[in-house]
């Protein structure tokens, strides 16, 4: 069984580490991961996709149209860069932030509406699991970090939780950091127990 993951962002939202994770969560179950990150030109801020292709050595690293499983996409607007990518039968699981780029904050340029990248992606016929920045909850009076948060909602409103066992991932945000162990299970808890949805 094959399962194609399109994650994308900007840079600074930590998109590269969910890919990191759930391709060291894979390979802990034998299972083969293939992982292609692609950063942008500005290290924060700029855009960046990945993709990552579960069950096969001998893969490309390109996914086809229409191929991807699972997208993640945790900014509003280069969310709609990877509709032509998402399965009609998959999940697309939108972390709506808006990092407005310069030409939207001096109003030179339209930015869209959650409602119209919603609409876009309800069209593709696949699943929509909407993950609402304003939700995100506080750790010890700091908000948790959102990348850890959409993984927790991922592994458990997606068909990804079926194709990787959860507490597999869980345990591998347990000995990835030296630091903030704690604090980062609180976050990943948190987005798994995340009520779903639109």
């Amino acid at each position: 069984m094959y399962y194609d993951i399109y994650l994308v962002g900007v840079g600074g939202q930590g998109i590269l580490t969910i890919g990191e994770i759930i391709a060291e969560a894979a390979l802990k179950l034998d299972i083969p991961a293939n992982f292609y990150p692609t950063k942008g030109m500005a290290q924060r801020g700029g855009f960046v996709k990945a993709q990552l292709r579960l069950g096969s050595y001998n893969v490309g690293p390109s996914i086809a149209e229409k191929g991807a499983n699972l997208v993640i996409a945790m900014e509003l607007s280069e969310s709609l860069k990877a509709l032509r990518y998402f399965k009609p039968d998959g999940d697309f699981a939108l972390y709506s932030s808006v990092w407005s780029p310069t030409a939207v904050m001096l109003g030179k340029a339209p930015y869209p509406a959650v409602e119209e990248v919603l609409a876009e992606i309800n069209k593709t016929g696949g699943r929509t699991i909407h993950i609402k920045p304003e939700e995100r909850p506080q750790f010890e009076g700091q908000p948790v970090p959102e990348n850890v948060y959409v993984l927790g909602a991922v592994c458990r409103h997606s068909s990804l939780g079926r194709f990787i066992d959860p507490e597999e991932i869980r345990a591998t945000i347990k000995t990835r950091w030296k630091k903030g162990i704690e604090r980062n299970l609180y976050t990943f808890d948190a987005g798994f127990n995340l009520n779903n949805q639109d």
